[in-house]
Protein backbone atom coordinates (compact mmCIF):
# COMPACT_ATOMS: atom_id res chain seq x y z
CA UNK A 1 0.00 0.00 0.00
CA UNK A 2 2.83 2.32 0.92
CA UNK A 3 4.76 1.14 -2.09
CA UNK A 4 1.90 2.44 -4.28
CA UNK A 5 1.75 5.46 -2.86
CA UNK A 6 4.92 6.69 -3.41
CA UNK A 7 4.46 5.20 -6.89
CA UNK A 8 1.33 7.44 -7.42
CA UNK A 9 3.44 10.80 -6.25
CA UNK A 10 6.58 10.13 -8.30
CA UNK A 11 3.72 9.52 -11.24
CA UNK A 12 1.70 12.91 -10.43
CA UNK A 13 5.34 14.67 -9.58
CA UNK A 14 6.93 13.52 -12.95
CA UNK A 15 3.60 15.04 -14.56
CA UNK A 16 3.40 17.73 -13.23
CA UNK A 17 7.14 18.67 -14.16
CA UNK A 18 6.28 17.92 -17.75
CA UNK A 19 3.49 20.12 -18.11
CA UNK A 20 5.19 23.09 -16.49
CA UNK A 21 8.07 22.47 -18.48
CA UNK A 22 5.95 22.17 -21.59
CA UNK A 23 4.19 25.38 -21.07
CA UNK A 24 7.23 26.70 -20.21
CA UNK A 25 8.74 25.41 -23.50
CA UNK A 26 5.67 26.90 -25.48
CA UNK A 27 6.29 29.69 -23.87
CA UNK A 28 9.95 30.45 -24.49
CA UNK A 29 9.07 29.68 -28.56
CA UNK A 30 6.26 31.76 -28.39
CA UNK A 31 8.45 34.60 -27.56
CA UNK A 32 11.44 33.41 -29.94
CA UNK A 33 9.06 33.79 -32.84
CA UNK A 34 7.98 37.22 -31.77
CA UNK A 35 11.26 38.34 -31.07
CA UNK A 36 12.50 37.36 -34.51
CA UNK A 37 9.59 38.62 -36.25
CA UNK A 38 10.38 41.90 -34.55
CA UNK A 39 13.66 41.74 -35.98
CA UNK A 40 12.50 40.75 -39.51
CA UNK A 41 10.42 43.47 -39.56
CA UNK A 42 13.16 45.73 -38.07
CA UNK A 43 15.20 44.89 -41.05
CA UNK A 44 12.46 44.75 -43.62
CA UNK A 45 11.84 48.37 -42.73
CA UNK A 46 15.67 49.22 -42.90
CA UNK A 47 15.65 47.47 -46.07
CA UNK A 48 12.67 49.90 -47.28
CA UNK A 49 14.60 52.79 -46.68
CA UNK A 50 17.07 52.32 -47.86
CA UNK A 51 15.54 51.63 -51.21
CA UNK A 52 13.67 54.36 -50.82
CA UNK A 53 16.83 56.74 -50.80
CA UNK A 54 16.41 55.05 -55.13
CA UNK A 55 14.03 58.07 -55.00
CA UNK A 56 16.56 60.48 -55.47
CA UNK A 57 17.83 60.57 -59.31
CA UNK A 58 20.93 62.38 -57.98
CA UNK A 59 23.77 62.19 -55.51
CA UNK A 60 21.90 62.18 -51.24
CA UNK A 61 25.14 63.44 -50.03
CA UNK A 62 25.40 66.03 -52.28
CA UNK A 63 21.75 67.00 -51.94
CA UNK A 64 22.02 66.84 -48.34
CA UNK A 65 24.78 69.73 -48.58
CA UNK A 66 22.96 71.66 -50.91
CA UNK A 67 20.15 71.61 -48.95
CA UNK A 68 22.19 72.92 -45.50
CA UNK A 69 24.04 75.36 -47.38
CA UNK A 70 20.42 76.40 -49.18
CA UNK A 71 18.92 77.39 -46.02
CA UNK A 72 22.47 78.15 -44.04
CA UNK A 73 21.47 75.14 -41.53
CA UNK A 74 17.57 75.43 -41.56
CA UNK A 75 17.75 79.38 -40.26
CA UNK A 76 14.29 80.77 -39.62
CA UNK A 77 14.23 82.84 -42.33
CA UNK A 78 14.08 80.40 -44.84
CA UNK A 79 10.79 78.61 -42.85
CA UNK A 80 7.32 78.73 -44.69
CA UNK A 81 4.89 76.60 -42.56
CA UNK A 82 5.29 75.42 -39.38
CA UNK A 83 3.32 72.35 -37.53
CA UNK A 84 3.28 70.10 -34.70
CA UNK A 85 6.56 67.56 -35.21
CA UNK A 86 8.56 70.22 -38.25
CA UNK A 87 9.19 72.96 -39.86
CA UNK A 88 9.19 73.15 -43.64
CA UNK A 89 11.65 75.33 -45.26
CA UNK A 90 12.03 76.76 -49.12
CA UNK A 91 15.34 75.56 -50.35
CA UNK A 92 17.04 76.74 -53.60
CA UNK A 93 19.59 73.79 -54.87
CA UNK A 94 22.93 74.73 -56.99
CA UNK A 95 21.18 72.95 -59.94
CA UNK A 96 18.58 76.33 -59.29
CA UNK A 97 15.51 73.85 -58.43
CA UNK A 98 13.46 74.98 -56.05
CA UNK A 99 11.92 72.78 -53.52
CA UNK A 100 10.39 72.30 -50.27
CA UNK A 101 12.46 70.66 -47.15
CA UNK A 102 10.65 69.06 -44.39
CA UNK A 103 12.53 68.71 -41.12
CA UNK A 104 11.56 66.58 -38.02
CA UNK A 105 11.54 68.27 -34.74
CA UNK A 106 13.28 66.50 -31.79
CA UNK A 107 10.91 65.45 -29.41
CA UNK A 108 10.83 67.90 -26.44
CA UNK A 109 13.68 66.85 -23.54
CA UNK A 110 14.90 64.66 -25.42
CA UNK A 111 17.76 64.67 -27.93
CA UNK A 112 16.23 61.96 -30.21
CA UNK A 113 14.16 63.19 -33.44
CA UNK A 114 10.59 62.16 -33.87
CA UNK A 115 10.53 59.63 -36.37
CA UNK A 116 6.89 58.39 -35.96
CA UNK A 117 5.81 60.88 -38.21
CA UNK A 118 8.73 60.68 -40.40
CA UNK A 119 8.61 56.96 -41.11
CA UNK A 120 4.77 57.27 -41.56
CA UNK A 121 4.98 59.94 -44.11
CA UNK A 122 7.84 58.07 -45.84
CA UNK A 123 5.87 55.17 -46.09
CA UNK A 124 2.92 56.71 -47.77
CA UNK A 125 4.50 58.49 -49.70
CA UNK A 126 6.43 56.26 -51.44
CA UNK A 127 3.26 54.18 -51.97
CA UNK A 128 0.89 56.81 -53.26
CA UNK A 129 1.37 58.07 -56.71
CA UNK A 130 -0.94 60.83 -58.09
CA UNK A 131 -0.78 63.82 -59.68
CA UNK A 132 -3.48 65.21 -57.03
CA UNK A 133 -0.63 64.02 -54.20
CA UNK A 134 2.67 65.91 -53.27
CA UNK A 135 5.01 64.67 -54.92
CA UNK A 136 8.65 63.15 -52.67
CA UNK A 137 11.93 63.65 -54.18
CA UNK A 138 13.66 62.36 -51.16
CA UNK A 139 14.66 61.89 -47.94
CA UNK A 140 17.98 62.18 -45.18
CA UNK A 141 17.90 60.66 -42.05
CA UNK A 142 21.24 61.96 -40.57
CA UNK A 143 22.16 62.40 -36.63
CA UNK A 144 21.76 65.54 -36.40
CA UNK A 145 18.48 66.16 -39.01
CA UNK A 146 15.73 64.21 -41.10
CA UNK A 147 13.98 65.68 -43.50
CA UNK A 148 11.63 65.01 -46.51
CA UNK A 149 12.48 66.67 -49.40
CA UNK A 150 9.22 67.80 -51.92
CA UNK A 151 8.07 69.15 -55.00
CA UNK A 152 7.98 73.40 -54.19
CA UNK A 153 4.03 74.69 -54.73
CA UNK A 154 3.88 78.07 -56.01
CA UNK A 155 0.61 78.66 -54.64
CA UNK A 156 1.30 77.33 -51.36
CA UNK A 157 -1.52 76.48 -48.98
CA UNK A 158 -5.29 76.80 -49.64
CA UNK A 159 -5.86 78.60 -45.85
CA UNK A 160 -3.11 81.43 -46.57
CA UNK A 161 -4.93 81.94 -49.94
CA UNK A 162 -8.36 82.44 -48.44
CA UNK A 163 -6.76 84.70 -45.32
CA UNK A 164 -4.97 86.84 -47.97
CA UNK A 165 -7.89 89.08 -49.63
CA UNK A 166 -5.95 89.99 -52.71
CA UNK A 167 -5.25 85.90 -53.01
CA UNK A 168 -8.70 85.15 -52.17
CA UNK A 169 -10.36 87.60 -55.04
CA UNK A 170 -8.03 85.72 -58.14
CA UNK A 171 -9.14 82.14 -56.16
CA UNK A 172 -12.54 82.71 -58.40
CA UNK A 173 -14.91 80.08 -58.36
CA UNK A 174 -14.11 78.30 -61.69
CA UNK A 175 -10.43 77.86 -59.64
CA UNK A 176 -12.29 77.02 -56.23
CA UNK A 177 -14.29 74.21 -57.70
CA UNK A 178 -11.01 72.68 -59.52
CA UNK A 179 -8.88 72.46 -56.21
CA UNK A 180 -12.05 70.86 -54.93
CA UNK A 181 -12.33 68.40 -57.93
CA UNK A 182 -8.46 67.56 -56.80
CA UNK A 183 -8.77 66.72 -53.43
CA UNK A 184 -11.70 64.73 -54.35
CA UNK A 185 -9.42 62.32 -56.95
CA UNK A 186 -6.67 62.51 -54.31
CA UNK A 187 -8.83 60.68 -51.30
CA UNK A 188 -11.02 58.62 -53.95
CA UNK A 189 -7.40 57.03 -55.25
CA UNK A 190 -6.21 56.62 -51.49
CA UNK A 191 -9.58 54.89 -50.09
CA UNK A 192 -10.05 52.98 -53.24
CA UNK A 193 -7.33 52.66 -55.31
CA UNK A 194 -5.58 50.23 -53.46
CA UNK A 195 -6.09 46.65 -51.57
CA UNK A 196 -5.68 48.13 -48.26
CA UNK A 197 -7.63 51.87 -47.85
CA UNK A 198 -4.95 54.95 -46.85
CA UNK A 199 -6.56 57.10 -44.56
CA UNK A 200 -4.97 60.60 -44.32
CA UNK A 201 -6.55 61.61 -40.71
CA UNK A 202 -5.66 65.48 -41.03
CA UNK A 203 -7.59 66.75 -44.31
CA UNK A 204 -7.46 70.64 -44.22
CA UNK A 205 -6.91 73.62 -45.99
CA UNK A 206 -3.60 74.09 -44.61
CA UNK A 207 -2.92 70.59 -46.27
CA UNK A 208 -4.09 71.37 -49.52
CA UNK A 209 -1.06 72.87 -51.61
CA UNK A 210 -1.83 74.82 -54.88
CA UNK A 211 0.24 75.77 -57.98
CA UNK A 212 0.27 78.25 -60.40
CA UNK A 213 -2.72 76.55 -62.43
CA UNK A 214 -4.27 76.22 -58.89
CA UNK A 215 -4.27 72.49 -58.97
CA UNK A 216 -4.40 70.79 -55.94
CA UNK A 217 -1.87 68.75 -54.26
CA UNK A 218 -2.71 67.01 -50.67
CA UNK A 219 0.60 67.21 -48.15
CA UNK A 220 1.14 66.00 -44.89
CA UNK A 221 1.16 62.08 -44.50
CA UNK A 222 2.45 62.39 -41.01
CA UNK A 223 -0.53 60.72 -39.56
CA UNK A 224 -1.51 58.73 -42.45
CA UNK A 225 -2.62 54.94 -41.51
CA UNK A 226 -3.21 52.40 -43.38
CA UNK A 227 -6.22 49.91 -42.62
CA UNK A 228 -5.61 46.06 -42.26
CA UNK A 229 -9.22 44.07 -42.64
CA UNK A 230 -9.84 41.97 -39.65
CA UNK A 231 -7.60 44.13 -37.58
CA UNK A 232 -8.17 46.71 -34.63
CA UNK A 233 -7.75 50.44 -36.07
CA UNK A 234 -7.89 52.01 -32.90
CA UNK A 235 -5.22 54.49 -32.42
CA UNK A 236 -4.74 57.77 -31.24
CA UNK A 237 -6.27 61.42 -31.96
CA UNK A 238 -4.82 62.96 -34.93
CA UNK A 239 -6.24 66.16 -36.94
CA UNK A 240 -6.70 69.38 -37.09
CA UNK A 241 -9.76 70.34 -34.46
CA UNK A 242 -12.71 72.02 -36.60
CA UNK A 243 -11.86 69.29 -39.47
CA UNK A 244 -12.04 65.98 -37.13
CA UNK A 245 -14.78 64.21 -37.39
CA UNK A 246 -17.67 64.30 -33.83
CA UNK A 247 -17.49 60.52 -33.15
CA UNK A 248 -13.35 60.94 -32.47
CA UNK A 249 -14.99 62.59 -28.95
CA UNK A 250 -15.65 59.04 -27.96
CA UNK A 251 -14.10 56.30 -30.29
CA UNK A 252 -10.42 56.34 -31.84
CA UNK A 253 -11.51 53.90 -34.59
CA UNK A 254 -9.59 55.14 -38.06
CA UNK A 255 -11.76 54.15 -40.91
CA UNK A 256 -12.41 56.35 -44.33
CA UNK A 257 -15.74 58.30 -43.16
CA UNK A 258 -12.85 60.62 -41.14
CA UNK A 259 -11.64 61.54 -44.41
CA UNK A 260 -15.11 62.19 -45.78
CA UNK A 261 -16.02 64.42 -42.89
CA UNK A 262 -12.88 66.41 -42.98
CA UNK A 263 -13.55 67.03 -46.95
CA UNK A 264 -16.89 68.46 -46.05
CA UNK A 265 -15.49 70.89 -43.99
CA UNK A 266 -13.00 71.74 -46.45
CA UNK A 267 -15.71 72.22 -48.97
CA UNK A 268 -17.72 74.65 -47.08
CA UNK A 269 -14.31 76.64 -46.23
CA UNK A 270 -13.29 77.03 -49.72
CA UNK A 271 -16.94 78.14 -50.85
CA UNK A 272 -17.23 80.53 -47.77
CA UNK A 273 -13.95 81.81 -48.00
CA UNK A 274 -13.59 80.84 -43.64
CA UNK A 275 -13.98 77.88 -41.59
CA UNK A 276 -17.28 76.90 -41.35
CA UNK A 277 -17.53 76.10 -38.04
CA UNK A 278 -20.66 78.70 -36.90
CA UNK A 279 -22.40 76.99 -40.09
CA UNK A 280 -21.84 73.47 -38.92
CA UNK A 281 -22.24 73.14 -34.81
CA UNK A 282 -25.71 74.57 -35.21
CA UNK A 283 -26.84 71.29 -37.35
CA UNK A 284 -26.05 68.95 -34.19
CA UNK A 285 -28.78 71.17 -32.42
CA UNK A 286 -32.17 70.37 -32.96
CA UNK A 287 -33.22 73.78 -31.65
CA UNK A 288 -30.73 75.77 -34.11
CA UNK A 289 -30.81 73.62 -37.16
CA UNK A 290 -33.80 75.85 -38.29
CA UNK A 291 -31.59 78.80 -38.66
CA UNK A 292 -29.26 77.20 -40.73
CA UNK A 293 -31.83 75.76 -42.99
CA UNK A 294 -33.41 79.30 -43.50
CA UNK A 295 -30.31 80.88 -44.38
CA UNK A 296 -29.51 81.28 -48.26
CA UNK A 297 -26.61 79.74 -49.96
CA UNK A 298 -25.79 83.19 -51.69
CA UNK A 299 -25.51 84.83 -48.32
CA UNK A 300 -22.88 82.21 -46.99
CA UNK A 301 -20.76 82.01 -49.96
CA UNK A 302 -17.16 84.55 -50.24
CA UNK A 303 -18.39 87.60 -50.57
CA UNK A 304 -15.62 89.04 -51.84
CA UNK A 305 -16.15 87.21 -55.31
CA UNK A 306 -19.40 88.08 -57.65
CA UNK A 307 -21.95 85.05 -57.30
CA UNK A 308 -20.93 82.50 -59.68
CA UNK A 309 -23.18 82.37 -62.71
CA UNK A 310 -23.63 78.94 -65.14
CA UNK A 311 -22.15 76.90 -65.48
CA UNK A 312 -19.81 77.67 -61.94
CA UNK A 313 -23.57 77.66 -60.11
CA UNK A 314 -24.36 74.37 -60.69
CA UNK A 315 -21.08 73.28 -59.52
CA UNK A 316 -21.17 75.16 -56.45
CA UNK A 317 -24.29 73.89 -55.48
CA UNK A 318 -23.56 70.50 -56.27
CA UNK A 319 -20.26 70.97 -53.71
CA UNK A 320 -22.75 72.13 -51.30
CA UNK A 321 -25.03 69.55 -51.58
CA UNK A 322 -21.92 67.05 -51.14
CA UNK A 323 -20.40 68.80 -48.41
CA UNK A 324 -23.62 68.93 -46.03
CA UNK A 325 -23.73 64.93 -46.47
CA UNK A 326 -20.16 64.42 -45.80
CA UNK A 327 -20.97 66.06 -42.19
CA UNK A 328 -23.54 64.41 -41.03
CA UNK A 329 -23.31 63.74 -37.37
CA UNK A 330 -23.64 59.86 -37.67
CA UNK A 331 -20.66 58.26 -39.92
CA UNK A 332 -22.88 55.50 -41.52
CA UNK A 333 -24.48 57.97 -43.32
CA UNK A 334 -22.10 59.91 -45.17
CA UNK A 335 -21.37 58.85 -48.34
CA UNK A 336 -17.79 57.06 -49.06
CA UNK A 337 -15.23 59.22 -51.55
CA UNK A 338 -16.42 56.69 -54.61
CA UNK A 339 -19.73 57.88 -54.02
CA UNK A 340 -18.96 61.54 -53.91
CA UNK A 341 -17.36 60.50 -57.20
CA UNK A 342 -19.94 59.71 -58.81
CA UNK A 343 -21.88 62.19 -57.63
CA UNK A 344 -19.16 64.81 -59.74
CA UNK A 345 -19.58 62.35 -62.73
CA UNK A 346 -22.92 62.36 -63.29
CA UNK A 347 -24.71 64.83 -61.35
CA UNK A 348 -27.94 65.13 -59.47
CA UNK A 349 -30.58 67.60 -61.40
CA UNK A 350 -31.36 70.23 -58.75
CA UNK A 351 -34.66 71.48 -58.76
CA UNK A 352 -33.63 74.88 -57.71
CA UNK A 353 -34.25 77.68 -60.14
CA UNK A 354 -31.36 79.74 -59.83
CA UNK A 355 -28.47 80.54 -57.04
CA UNK A 356 -30.68 83.79 -55.40
CA UNK A 357 -33.37 81.08 -54.12
CA UNK A 358 -31.52 78.16 -52.79
CA UNK A 359 -31.71 77.62 -49.09
CA UNK A 360 -29.26 75.63 -47.12
CA UNK A 361 -32.36 73.90 -45.88
CA UNK A 362 -33.23 72.48 -49.72
CA UNK A 363 -29.09 71.56 -49.91
CA UNK A 364 -28.99 69.52 -46.44
CA UNK A 365 -32.14 67.47 -47.24
CA UNK A 366 -31.81 66.61 -51.00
Amino acid sequence: MKTNVIVLALVLTSAALFLVSFVVGVFLCICYRRATKSEKNEAEENIELKDHFSIWSYDGKLVYENIIEATEEFDDKYVIGVGGSSSVYKAKLSTGQIVAVKKFHAIPDHETLDLKAFTAELRALAEIKHRNIVKLHGYCLHPRFAFLVYEFLEGGSVDKVLNNDTHATMFDWNKRVKVVKGVLNALYHMHHGYSRPIVHRDISSKNVLIDFDYEAHLSDFGTTKILYHNSSNITTFAGTYGYAAPELAYTMEVNEKIDVFSFGVLCLEILMGKHPGDLIFPLYSSSETSSVSNLLLKDVLDQRLPHPVKPDVEEVILISNVAFACLSENPRLRPNMKQVHNEFLMPKSYPMDSLPSVTLGQLINY
